[in-house]
């Protein structure tokens, strides 16, 4: 029956004695369960306000954090043929140990004793070279000879033509002081044979007159011929000085033409000693890469050339080392809608493949057996599928991370960002938003030390 009206007769009849009064009260068990639907929904509340940490998870893959710390492979930096191992799998090697040995397969340097037979050829070619050096010098020295020589024979002609000159001007003297007396002798000729015909003069007296105009015209072609003389040995001075000239010329334009000639085969064979002393170079050098050795301290993880008297081509791997000591990080890699969250030196925890833990990723503070790591670098890159991969290291004033990690092992990563109410949170996710953005100390730091920029008037 519905209770219509405001008036109760509750107080007039005692429920107790009707028996289905009882039957239409509550069970206690529902009043029970009202009572904890409302505890919950009250707890849920409480629940959440409660402080909620926002976070970024990804899969990561630990390795080494230096460079030269991760595993590398041993090249062959010849082609040959392997002769002997001196190491097998697992060992423990140090820097500069032998690995294994190699030997020719090239035709070409099959000859032992080609490295000192290369330098012996290279120490004849230096002699040669030397000796051209000395015949360069002795054409200097011949050049410098004959160029004193015809200044000796060219000074020499010189002063003969100048002595031919001087002895033309006094054969000239000579020639007019013969004319002279030739002109006296006809004049005293010519008195004598007037007087002769006047006859005051005897005729002996024209004879002598007569004899001495004689001998005065031979004196004056004497004179003649003497000075033509002189002048026919100044032409020939002049012409030997030129003949002298000429041939002292070609004397030297052909020593130099030979000391020229000397000079690029000395070049030649300079060029010739640089090539063969890089050949020598080249195969002192091959000769030390018939030995493997390895290139740091670490382990040998595997032979991937394995038995004797197998080939290897250039640059073929031969074996995997992993350095013995490194610094371990891991490298996470996140969305490019998530790459503005992290920066450097942000806080990240690590679960690690084989290690226990329990993890409340809104709550790092209530989390068991998770590691810190600070990131280290972000790639400004994306990889083939999308993702920037951020390096983290360990935090070395926290926990540090287990001995047995190594290399390739896995770990999930949890970038830890904004605190917020756990209700903010809810809300975040459902409606697809990024989480809040929080800059670290480091990045603070930075920010304030910049300096300010300047207004543009």
């Amino acid at each position: 029956m519905l209770n219509i009206s405001p008036n109760s007769i509750l107080d007039k009849v005692s429920p107790d004695a009707f028996s289905a009064y009882s039957k239409t009260e509550l069970a206690p068990a529902h009043r029970m369960f009202i009572r904890w639907l409302v505890a919950a929904f009250i707890i849920f509340l409480i629940f959440m306000f409660l402080p909620w940490t926002q976070n970024i998870q990804s899969k990561g893959i630990v390795t080494p954090l230096n460079p030269e710390d991760r595993p590398q492979t041993v090249h062959s930096t010849i082609a040959g043929r392997i002769e002997k191992w001196y190491v097998q799998e697992g060992d423990l090697v140090q820097k500069g140990d032998t690995l294994l040995h190699l030997s020719e397969i090239k035709a070409e340097y099959f000859d032992p004793d080609l490295v000192p037979r290369t330098r012996e050829q290279v120490l004849a070619k230096q002699g040669s070279v030397e000796g051209y050096k000395d015949k360069i010098q002795a054409l200097t020295d011949q050049i410098e000879a004959l160029e004193e020589e015809q200044k000796l024979k060219l000074a020499r002609l010189r002063n003969k033509i100048q002595q031919t000159k001087f002895k033309i001007a006094e054969d000239s003297i000579e020639l007019e002081r013969a004319k002279v007396a030739l002109a006296i002798a006809e004049t005293q000729l010519q008195r004598q044979i007037n007087l002769f015909e006047s006859v005051i003069a005897a005729r002996k007296d024209i004879e002598d007159h007569r004899a001495k105009q004689k001998e005065a015209v031979a004196t004056k072609n004497d004179a003649e011929h003497t000075l033509q003389n002189s002048r026919t040995e100044l032409t020939n001075a002049r012409l030997q000085l030129k003949e002298t000239r000429y041939t002292y010329r070609e004397k030297i334009a052909k020593a130099r033409s030979e000391r020229e000639s000397t000079t690029a085969s000395m070049y030649e064979s300079q060029g010739q000693v640089a090539k063969m002393q890089i050949d020598l170079s080249n195969y002192e050098r091959r000769s030390q890469f018939y030995y493997i050795t390895a290139p740091q301290n670490g382990y040998i993880t595997q032979a991937i050339r394995q038995g004797l008297g197998e080939t290897v081509k250039e640059q073929e791997a031969i074996a995997s080392i992993v350095p013995s000591r490194f610094e371990l990080a891991v490298e996470m890699y996140i969305r490019p809608m998530d790459l503005p969250l992290i920066s450097k030196g942000q806080e990240v925890r690590f679960l690690f493949d084989g290690w226990p833990a329990i993890v409340f990723s809104g709550w790092p503070g209530f989390s068991f057996g998770t590691f810190k790591g600070d990131v280290f670098a972000i790639d400004n890159i994306p990889n083939d599928k999308g993702l920037y991969r951020v390096l983290v290291a360990q935090d070395k004033d926290e926990e540090p991370w287990p001995k047995a990690l190594r290399p390739g092992s896995g770990a999930n990563s949890i970038a830890l960002l904004n605190t917020v109410p756990l209700w903010y949170e809810l809300w975040r996710q459902l409606n697809g938003f990024p989480p809040d953005y929080y800059e670290s100390e480091e990045a603070r730091k930075e920010i304030k030390q910049k300096a300010p920029i300047q207004s543009v008037k």
